[in-house]
């Protein structure tokens, strides 16, 4: 029963690494030690089939508590202290680039690495920037484009170090996906579901084979959209002159703290 609930409370953080933009849900599972696992059974779903079922049920059941419990105080905070909120996930992000960084050059790097990173910061913005100033960025929000969020969360599951919440933030979606998980509307959160297992089924044994032979440059090529999108989300149509800008320092800092301190926690604690 200990083990059990260990387990469900590991889910739970987890589960926060799902929707906290600047925390990665793959992150967090290999903190926990429980990244390679869930690779493993995803890629090869068939070995032991029942026996992780059984182990990843308090996982799973912890995950979505997590994220139903942190939805609340999230949609609240978005709703009346939007810049301050992103400054902080801004600072979160920053603060786990440094572990990004290192992880990214785990198994070596040289000067192609630093080029696909850079040129994939560079091409990733221009893009973004342009879709941002010439495009509607705000997606429709229906059962297409909340399948494709659901294949973002899934994504910073298979690919550690990766929000896809800062993604979803850039297309407007974020804060209806908290409201979604706030008031458990299951119009959206059915296909949030579905492009989540959807993405995890078909995609792990592929990403599984993609950091064996690629490891490197997916992480640099990782780091590179990251730096972008966080750049993208900067709230540039606040006041700076009001009291509130020193509000947004302090998150921004709150934020860095988190992100390092939830990098050295990784390091400490991975498998």
């Amino acid at each position: 029963m200990v083990d059990w609930t260990l387990r469900a409370l590991k889910g739970a953080l987890i589960g926060t690494g799902f929707i906290l933009p600047g925390v990665s849900g793959g992150a967090l599972a290999a903190v926990f030690g429980l990244y390679e696992k869930i690779i493993s059974f995803l890629a090869h779903i068939t070995k032991d089939f029942i026996k992780n079922v059984l182990f990843f049920i308090p996982v799973g059941i912890g995950a979505l508590l997590g994220m139903f419990f942190l939805a609340r105080p999230l949609s609240f905070l978005l709703e009346n202290y939007e810049a301050q909120v992103l400054w902080g996930f801004i600072g979160c992000i920053i603060g786990t680039l440094p572990s990004l960084w290192k992880e990214a050059g785990k198994k070596g790097r040289n000067k192609k690495h630093c080029i696909i990173l850079a040129l994939t910061a560079v091409l990733s913005f221009f893009l973004l920037y342009i879709a941002e100033n010439f495009f509607e960025t705000q997606l429709p929000l229906n059962f297409i484009t909340w399948i494709l969020a659901g294949v973002l969360i899934a994504l910073g599951v298979l690919i550690p170090g990766m929000s896809p919440s800062n993604f979803l933030v850039y297309l407007g979606m974020y804060k209806p996906m908290v409201d979604a998980f706030k008031t458990m509307n299951f119009i959206v959160l059915l296909p949030i579901m579905l492009g989540f297992i959807f993405c995890l089924f078909s995609f792990s044994a592929f990403v599984n084979k993609l950091l064996q032979k690629a490891y490197t440059g997916l992480f640099h090529f990782v780091v590179g959209i990251v730096l972008a999108s966080t750049v993208m989300i900067v709230p540039i149509n606040y006041n700076y002159m009001s009291a509130g800008a020193l509000v947004c320092i302090g998150t921004l800092i709150v934020g860095i703290c988190l992100g390092l301190w939830m990098s050295k926690l990784e390091e400490k604690y991975k498998t």
